[in-house]
């Protein structure tokens, strides 16, 4: 099957048709902007229509009943929503019927179905014109003389086009004799605007013919009745995804689009063999039907118990007939399920003796039953269950059966006043408990299409209804009262019909529901759903579990295909104890792309089978994980091969927290929940959610270091002393053990800021969760949300909590959280976590659900460990200046190091040509050993714990090293560190004499630099070219002087040029273009956490593209004076070196003999005259700020200072930093 030519017809069809029928009705005045009166020249046989031209555009006879009629139909629509919508709403539905019409016409002529065995859209020869435009009067159909003529006149004028109008609405009525529900008389609106051609080669009916191949329709050759729910999926693309577009709820017009989704042909075979199949092979064994069902899959072996049971209910099978098995599918869609089903009933039928005519009849009468809220699919699920009828009985479309297929109606237009007037053959008492029962049914169905087959209906007298509804009475004469009596009469009789189909159980439910979230449905379905369904409030699949499970009689089977999230998360557990309370009997666990439509993980789906039984979980079932596969036929592959076919019991999931479906888990793995939880020794709790984190959340490094408190215990400790910011756990990336202390919090006054932030429309409080007794507390941290395992770190006391940084406590001392800090990064915890917490969120009752075996012989051995891994990656991580506990940069530690040191380095096997590679030899060796010393610690750890837990047969101790999460020596990112640590003591941030900050905010102290003297005015100059004696390079070159010696400075720059890598003829050159182009860069990634954004220290003073001019300041150390002191002691002087370069270019242009001197002078002047221009224009944006002497206040953070220092007194941004678009907060 060509699905892309399917698809890529159906979407183009669709707007096709709605271009023409719009266009067909903007000629009789009714557009998108409204409705036309006609011209007052207009009679009441006659109506003209102002359409622009010269004539009016007429209609007359029927059509104007017929327009009438649609304007009644818009304007009724239009008191439930607008004008607009309800045009739109109109004009789709008519372009659908004719779509539906179209493509149904095309399967009967290509499959020779069509009574007149002519063909209407194509030609048995080929040639464009339809056969019944050649022959109109060998169909069968029934002319007027009128109308005979009209067609004689029009072929004699070649008007095939028109011909073919005539001639199709007359094949579609006629079509009304076979397929009633499908083909409804067309004498209305539908007809006044149908807009084909067959001639055209633009048009629908060409593209239909010529597009999708004939064979694709054609099921001798291949072609499946499917293709009319694959091309109804792809006509609804472009209305689906306007409605998920859109904001605000999906209202019901739209349910059928969003959730339309065509199932996969092998799932459908896999959830049909092993339900409908099943129970009659089941009480009827038959080893040539099973041995026909691909995917069907035989039971596993049972307990003796179980066996004894299972046959009590087997024998109950064995006594059904044929016609006893009814099959609902309450969420039809566009047939698909109960076609395959009918082949499987024939098959069964076959194998009781009986021959396909009356069977194919007896299946439509007694077996299929069909539900959808959409009344499109009702008629495509219609007509595909009556083809598939068709290639068993030839004389089934004779319109003397109709499938029991229904689209759901509601009854808010029925007229009940006419209910007197029914039950003419009833007595009083029999008639008057008719219209009660009526009336109920009546109230039942009141908004029916806001909730479709979700439905519950009553059981009432239908034999009674079905009488009371057959005959009317009136007496005396017809009044008004009257009118639409038959239209009454024909919608009740829908009434019951669809009443009793949702009243009914069935032997077999096998549906694939709708997915859509609850919270995006209309207000009524909400209320519906949340007042009628206990255990699936979530989504609509899961309350079509809960519903299907309804439907379903005791001891039968119903099967689904649905989202997995009903396996696994917490949300869903209440519709887990409802499925839990019976017995999976077999499970394809797809996962994602399980629809080869839908490409990603969005949609991870489940098909299963549930037999409504109770055997108390004994029941062994089969599950088959598909995971793997990345296609429908890669999953259908793995299925078939049983490669991962996993056996369980329900009792083993009831075991689990939150009778997770995790059936791939082991006998051990299950065995571990017979032990306490967590939860003896370990509390959790959520943290904070502050509710404005741009507000009340900094990186630490932005605010003054003595505003930070760190050494809180207790909240009543940090009131009393009157903290302002405080450290805060808030999550962070994958690190085991210590680290991600990144942020802080602004607790001043007891939070009183957060505590007290209100929704200004509403005056709520939005911040929550405090922390309270357990604020400041020492406990353990993890991300709540990962991408891979859990990752857990030891904090120490001192910090608050946020609601993505969870934490937990240990209930009597810390050895115990060690302890349990231990487990949670070991790979146990995973052999849990993997199912309790699938989709990777951490939630704080998952964590604390783990089951809990101590064993004392290891629990000091345990505790060792845990200490020591702690103390690795806190001092890997406190050897970074992102820490707050940073001292010195490790380069620094053997900056003393002798030749014979150099020596030694280098047969470790770097190449060490300075101190500064000899420095990096040793701290990757120190790395490595951290990192091996790791992962032996962690590897022992794993032992312990799987020697506790008794899972040996499951995990392994072995820790692969891109597990290990401290960080490895890497040559360009060390030396790129050391230049941001260099950068750091020219600005006095840190000093070659005192150990971890030397100022960071507050009162600055001199006497702290003596090795190395800072800059004096917190500015340094970045320049292209080396005019200044101050500048960045030079600067650089005077520490490294410092640190290393100034007998080693060159060996030393080249090493730093080398692992830099940038462009340069020397390294200086180098060194100066990293500077120039990706200092700051780097410097804003380190200063920068996943969602935080940017918030670089020092700030880069940028005039532009051309280079300019660039100087960094450190934010720190700014002042009300540092502007004007950057524009005139270092803007203006670059100013002045670019005029006196100019001249110096000019005066070479003008006296150099040489050509190639004058060429590298013009290029160089060109540059610098570029430079100078940008630096003037710079220039300008600084006066501005400079005189309005900007004062900032580190509390309020990077992002708003940022954009602070660059709005003058007058309120106008001048944009004078780098990146200030992704650095500064939005106003």
């Amino acid at each position: 099957m060509n699905k892309t030519a399917i698809k890529n017809f159906a979407i183009w069809a669709r707007n096709k048709l709605i271009a023409d029928i719009s266009y067909r009705a903007g000629l009789m005045g009714i557009t998108a902007d409204g409705i036309q009166k006609a011209l007052p020249q207009s009679t009441g046989a006659t109506e003209f229509y102002d359409i622009g031209t010269a004539e009016p555009y007429s209609i007359s006879g029927e059509a104007v009943k017929q327009r009438k009629h649609l304007v009644e139909l818009i304007q009724r629509k239009e008191k439930e929503t607008n004008y607009k919508t309800a045009y739109k709403y109109i004009l789709e539905e008519v372009a659908y019927t004719w779509f539906n019409r179209l493509i149904a016409v095309r399967f009967m002529e290509v499959n020779d179905y069509l009574p007149s065995h002519i063909r209407v859209l194509s030609s048995d020869t080929g040639k464009m014109e339809p056969d019944l435009v050649t022959n109109p009067f060998s169909a069968g159909l029934s002319f007027t003389t009128e109308e005979e003529q009209a067609i004689y006149q029009l072929k004699q004028e070649n008007k095939l086009d028109e011909v073919f109008r005539i001639l199709f609405i007359k094949q579609c009525n006629a079509l009304n004799e076979n397929l009633p529900a499908l083909f409804e008389k067309t004498s209305d609106y539908t007809e006044l605007l149908l807009n084909l051609s067959v001639i055209d080669q633009d048009g629908v009916v060409y593209h239909l013919v010529h597009d999708i191949p004939e064979e694709d329709f054609d099921v001798e050759r291949g072609g499946q009745v499917e293709i009319i729910g694959w091309l109804y999926q792809y006509y609804n693309t472009e209305p689906k995804n306007e409605a998920f577009a859109k904001k605000g709820k999906i209202t019901k017009e739209e349910v059928p689009a969003v959730t339309q989704l065509f199932t996969p042909d092998w799932i459908v075979r896999y959830m049909v063999e092993n339900s409908l199949g099943r129970l009659w092979v089941e009480g009827h064994p038959n080893d040539d039907l099973k041995s026909g069902w691909k995917y069907y899959l035989e039971e596993a072996e049972q307990e003796p118990e179980v066996q004894t049971k299972l046959a009590e209910i087997r024998a109950e099978y064995a006594k059904l007939n044929p016609e006893d098995i009814k099959v609902i599918d309450p969420c039809m869609g566009s047939g698909h399920i109960l076609v395959y089903a009918f082949d499987v009933l024939m098959q069964i039928y076959e194998s009781a003796g009986y021959g396909q005519r009356d069977a194919a009849r007896s299946i439509l009468e007694n077996n299929l039953y069909g539900l959808d809220i959409d009344d499109r699919a009702f008629q495509m699920a219609y007509f595909a269950v009556m083809m598939k009828a068709r290639q068993y009985n030839r004389r089934i479309l004779n319109g003397e059966y109709k499938p029991n297929v229904y689209s759901i109606q509601d009854s808010n237009g029925i007229n009940r006043s006419q209910l007197k007037y029914f039950g003419a053959e009833l007595n009083e008492f029999e008639k008057n408990n008719a219209i009660t029962q009526m009336k109920g049914l009546l109230d039942a169905f009141r908004d029916a299409k806001e909730y479709g087959s979700i439905l519950t209906v009553d059981q009432y007298d239908w034999d009674l209804l079905y009488r009371f509804v057959a005959k009317t009475e009136i007496i005396g004469q017809m009044s008004f009262e009257t009118v639409g009596l038959d239209d009454t009469a024909n919608a009740l009789l829908n009434l019951i019909m669809q009443g009793e189909a949702l009243a009914n159980k069935y032997c077999i439910s096998v549906t694939n529901p709708p997915y859509m979230a609850i919270s995006s449905a209309s207000p009524k379905l909400n209320d519906y759903i949340n007042n009628n369904f206990v255990g699936g409030k979530t989504d609509l699949f899961s309350v079509f579990i809960e519903r299907c499970l309804q439907f379903t009689k005791p001891n039968y089977y119903l099967s689904m295909i649905t989202m997995q999230s009903w396996m696994f998360l917490t949300s869903f557990e209440r519709i887990r104890e409802k499925v839990l309370a019976n017995e999976i009997t077999n499970l394809a666990h797809l996962g994602a792309r399980g629809f080869d439509e839908i490409s990603g993980e969005v949609v991870q789906t489940v098909a299963f089978v549930v037999q409504k039984t109770g055997l108390r979980g004994m029941y062994k079932g089969q599950y088959s994980r598909l995971i793997a596969g990345n296609s429908e036929a890669e999953k259908s592959q793995i299925y078939t091969s049983k490669r991962e076919l996993y056996i369980s019991k329900g009792e083993n999931f009831l075991k689990i927290p939150q009778r997770l479906i995790a059936y791939w888990v082991s006998e051990n793995t299950i065995r571990c929940f017979d032990y306490p939880t967590l939860e003896e020794i370990f509390i959790t709790r959520e943290g904070m959610a502050t509710a404005d984190n741009e507000l009340f959340l900094r990186l630490w490094p932005e605010v003054s270091i003595s505003s930070i408190t760190f050494d809180c215990e207790t909240a009543e400790q940090a009131k009393k002393r009157n903290v302002k910011w405080v450290p805060y756990n808030k999550g962070g990336t994958e690190r085991d053990w210590f680290g991600n202390n990144d942020y802080v919090v602004n607790w001043s006054n007891d939070g009183f800021a957060i505590r007290n932030n209100k929704d200004p429309k509403t005056g709520r409080i939005r911040s929550h969760n405090y922390n309270g007794e357990f604020g400041f507390k020492e406990g353990a941290t993890w991300s709540a949300i990962s991408s891979g395992d859990l990752s857990v770190r030891y904090c120490p006391n001192g910090f608050l909590f946020d609601s993505k940084g969870a934490k937990g406590f240990s209930k009597n001392g810390s050895n115990n959280l060690l302890w349990v800090l231990g487990l949670l990064n070991s790979k146990v915890s995973m052999q849990f976590l993997q199912f309790i917490s699938p989709t990777l969120d951490f939630k704080v009752g998952d964590v604390v659900s783990l089951p809990y075996l101590k064993n004392k012989d290891n629990y000091d051995q345990v505790i060792a460990l845990v200490r020591m891994l702690v103390k690795d990656s806190k001092e890997e991580w406190d050897s970074f200046e992102t820490s707050w506990d940073f001292r010195h940069h490790p380069l620094l530690k053997w900056h003393n190091a002798s030749e014979s040191d150099r020596t030694v380095a280098s047969q470790y096997g770097t190449a060490v040509q300075s101190p500064i590679d000899y420095a990096y030899a040793q701290w990757m060796l120190e790395c490595d050993e951290r990192v091996d010393q790791l992962k032996v610690n962690e590897e022992e750890l794993n032992r312990i714990f799987i020697d506790i837990y008794g899972l040996a047969e499951e995990l392994s101790p072995e820790v692969e090293d891109r597990d290990i999460t401290v960080r490895k020596a890497d040559y360009q990112r060390d030396i790129k560190s050391l230049l941001s640590y260099a950068v750091g003591c020219m600005f006095g941030r840190y000093s070659l004499d005192v150990e971890g900050l030397a100022y960071a905010g507050g009162d600055w102290d001199g006497r702290k630099y003596s090795s190395f003297s800072p800059d004096t005015d917190n500015v340094i100059p970045i320049t292209d070219e080396e005019y200044l004696e101050d500048d960045i390079v030079s600067r650089l070159c005077t520490w490294l002087k410092v640190v290393y010696g100034e007998e080693t400075l060159e060996d030393n720059l080249d090493s730093i040029a080398n692992a830099l890598g940038n462009k340069g003829a020397s390294s200086r050159e180098v060194i100066r273009n990293y500077f120039l182009n990706d200092f700051f860069k780097d410097h804003c990634q380190t200063y920068s956490v996943t969602g935080s954004g940017k918030r670089p220290i020092y700030w880069l003073f940028d005039s532009g593209k051309q280079n300019g001019f660039k100087a960094l300041i450190y934010l720190h150390r700014y002042n009300a004076d540092t502007i004007g002191n950057l524009r005139i002691d270092y803007l203006h002087r670059m100013q002045r070196i670019y005029e006196s370069e100019i001249s110096r270019m000019q005066d070479m242009i003008d006296h150099s003999t040489s050509g190639r001197e004058v060429a590298q002078a013009t290029k160089r002047r060109e540059k610098l005259t570029k430079q100078l221009k940008e630096c003037r224009e710079y220039d300008e944006k600084l006066a501005h700020l400079a005189l309005s002497r900007i004062e900032l206040d580190l509390d309020d953070g990077v992002k708003k200072n940022y954009r602070k220092i660059q709005t003058a007194n007058d309120g106008k941004f001048y944009e004078v930093l780098a990146d200030s678009k992704n650095i500064m907060s939005k106003e």
